[in-house]
């Protein structure tokens, strides 16, 4: 195992590097964030603008400006902000804290939820209750999170005043409170992935129970809670394990819409802001964190599908 994990870890160095160069050269294509820096209204001759570009480290060729960049990463040092002039890790330490509570909260709603509808569903095939659970899980699936979020905000914050509707309170300061603002946008966040999670456990689940070691183990007189939750439950995980891995970076790409709506100071509002401003050290160091957390979140499924089935060994 220890082999295993070493070879998929050097594996992602291709993968990371790929990735940055992509939004590297993406980033190029977008204009030139000397003029961005400077604004509409304001204007610096030609000589002030090439020393701006200098200061910057923007006049030399690309592929100086990419190993650079790649080099002070290895360092541990993403540069500095081209607007705030900021360490670029100094933003990181205060936003990404943010965004990782919000997408934990996200997260757990979507399995805590939809795991056990999908399992209840299943062994209530048919039931009332099934057809109902499968008909809020489709909806689910299909209404947009910015609509979602939208909604959430004029009936529980504007029209209720129930929760708060923007902002952010660190868990660990007041944790009640941070709850209440990470309410909606995690439910937001969190429902699209809870409907599929949902749907794929009741399927799993379905298929599983039609299998004959599951008609022995009742033929043999266990107790219906020991077949579904012991024998049942541990091979359906499979494919939702799979689900539930991919829905880190789903979760990322979620926060870019739902921190700018609920005004929630992450990582994906910093993301927002800084690919409007063309803020290449920022919008290089973000999109490289969560290429990082897609990739180890990968690894993580395949090794806990090894613990889940005895069958699966990685060498």
């Amino acid at each position: 195992m220890g082999a295993y994990v070493v070879k998929r870890l050097l594996e992602m160095i291709p993968v990371v590097i790929l990735v940055t160069i992509l939004v590297f050269l993406m980033l190029q294509l977008t204009g030139d964030p000397v003029r961005a820096i400077i604004g509409v209204g304001e204007s610096l001759d030609e000589e002030q603008i090439e020393l701006l570009r200098h200061e910057l480290g923007l006049d030399r060729p690309l592929h100086v400006q990419y190993v650079t960049w790649l080099a002070s990463v290895c360092r541990g040092d993403f540069g500095r902000s081209n607007h705030s002039r900021r360490l670029v890790t100094d933003e990181l330490k205060v936003r990404l804290p943010v965004t990782l509570q919000l997408g934990l909260v996200a997260w757990l709603f979507s399995n805590v939820i939809a795991i056990p509808a999908g399992i209840i569903s299943a062994v209530r095939y048919r039931s009332a209750l099934d057809i109902g659970t499968t008909a809020l899980a489709t909806g689910g699936v299909a209404v947009p999170g910015f609509w979602l979020g939208i909604m959430l905000i004029l009936l529980f914050g504007v029209k209720l005043g129930w929760l708060p509707t923007h902002g952010f309170v660190n868990f660990f300061d007041n944790p009640l409170e941070s709850l209440k603002h990470l309410a909606l946008p995690a439910f937001a966040m969190g429902l699209a992935g809870a409907a599929l999670n949902m749907r794929q456990t009741r399927s799993a689940m379905l298929e599983v129970l039609a299998q004959d070691y599951i008609r022995t183990a009742r033929a043999k007189g266990l107790r219906e809670r020991s077949v579904i939750w012991v024998h049942a439950l541990k091979n359906a995980l499979l494919p939702v394990v799979t689900l539930m891995g991919l829905q880190i970076g789903r979760l990322f790409g979620g926060a870019v819409v739902i921190e700018t709506l609920f005004a929630i100071p992450g990582m994906g509002r910093l993301l927002v802001n800084a690919v409007f401003l063309q803020d290449f050290p920022v919008v290089q160091a973000c999109v490289l964190i969560i290429a990082l957390a897609v990739l180890f979140a990968n690894l993580a499924t395949d090794l806990i599908y090894a613990q889940l089935d005895p069958r699966i060994r990685y060498a």
